[in-house]
């Protein structure tokens, strides 16, 4: 997927990346989850990763990690049926501005750390009651990638696309086993998620294995695959499902300057429809505390080439202020994904 900086969304979205991380050391500190301690002598920028080697994913079945969490109230009933996987790839957590590197050190611990108990804790897990979680670690693209020239961004975002393929590519050699896929991303990751849904599923044998993909937080353009459609109802399988969320009323001027029509389907009913859905529909979201589901968090309403909410309904809402719930694309709709993801499966045919 071609990158430009007018896709992107500030340095507020630093602000807001900075409370979710610090929101979610607290949790993790309440919930005793390991930590690897870093170690600054073993960080090699050159260092390329080894997909056999389980500490080259930040989730995967074959070792404890945040992805296998549930929310308090979830854990009560539990109800595990991992007959897909979900190859997940996270967004940008590499955001330090005192780092001169472009690419992520794929050994970077402090930084694989805020990776797993942000994006792997609170947006991986909604795929944990139907899907095994594979999620590699890549050298992720600094966050000030999005906002320099395309040509001079352009090798830094390949660099981290090409271990996503490497992963994919190890997952399907010695994982996948002939099991239905589902490909999840969110922002960063979804630049990488469209690239690799376009290489090997978009008309490739592939993708009668496809049960869908969640490429989320990034425009996905309509005609950016040849024949990989937009979902169309909550059933629908082997097709895209994208958005990105905003206060109703707020469009931001680089969206207003696309000259494209953008996949856009509504979490609350899983369709394309420009109709706003009440809140009353909203199922639960997951918010700053893991451990509490919020209900009926937020509206939902496909304007244009982006999703319009409603102000999320949480104690604390006063001081939210930005108009930009990019943060929030996945996890102020958990439980409709977590959902909608069972019934997708359900749903899916081979054949």
């Amino acid at each position: 997927m071609k990158i430009c900086k007018r896709y992107f969304y500030g340095i507020e979205l630093l602000i807001i990346e900075a409370f979710v991380f610090l929101f979610s050391l607290v949790s993790c500190s309440k919930n005793n989850y390991p930590v690897k301690v870093p170690n600054k002598n073993v960080i090699s920028y050159s260092t390329i990763p080894d997909y056999s080697n389980a500490d080259y994913w930040a989730a995967s079945p074959f070792k404890n990690d945040p992805s296998d969490s549930l929310p308090a109230p979830l854990s009560k009933n539990k109800n595990y049926n991992t007959s897909a996987d979900v190859f997940f790839i996270y967004p940008t957590s590499f955001t330090n501005s005192s780092d001169t590197a472009y690419n992520a050190a794929i050994n970077d611990w402090t930084l694989n750390n805020k990776t797993d108990y942000s994006s792997i804790l609170y947006q991986a897990t909604v795929f944990n009651e139907s899907c095994s979680v594979y999620a590699p670690r890549y050298r992720q693209a600094h966050i000030r990638c999005f906002f320099i020239p395309a040509e001079k961004a352009q090798p830094y975002f390949d660099l981290a696309y090409e271990d996503v393929k490497n992963a994919f590519e190890y997952y399907l050699a010695h994982y996948n086993k002939g099991r239905p896929i589902i490909i999840a991303s969110h922002s960063q990751g979804t630049v990488h998620a469209a690239r690799l849904l376009k290489e090997y599923f978009d008309g490739k044998p592939l993708q009668h294995q496809l049960i869908c993909a969640y490429i989320i937080g990034m425009p996905v353009p309509v005609n950016y695959f040849s024949e990989l459609q937009p979902c169309s109802d909550s059933t629908s399988t082997g097709c895209i499902i994208s958005w990105r969320t905003f206060k109703t009323g707020y469009e931001p001027d680089y969206v207003k300057e696309e000259k494209f029509k953008a996949i856009v389907v509504n979490p609350l009913t899983w369709n394309t429809n420009e109709e706003s859905v009440a809140k009353k529909f909203n199922k639960g979201g997951v918010l700053k505390n893991f451990n509490k589901i919020v209900p009926h968090v937020v509206s939902a309403q496909v304007h244009g080439n982006i999703l319009w909410t409603s102000k999320p309904d949480f104690f604390g809402k006063i001081f939210l202020r930005n108009p930009n719930y990019h943060v929030g694309d996945i996890n102020l709709f958990y439980m409709n994904i977590r959902e909608n993801v069972k019934t997708r499966i359900q749903h899916y045919n081979p054949n």
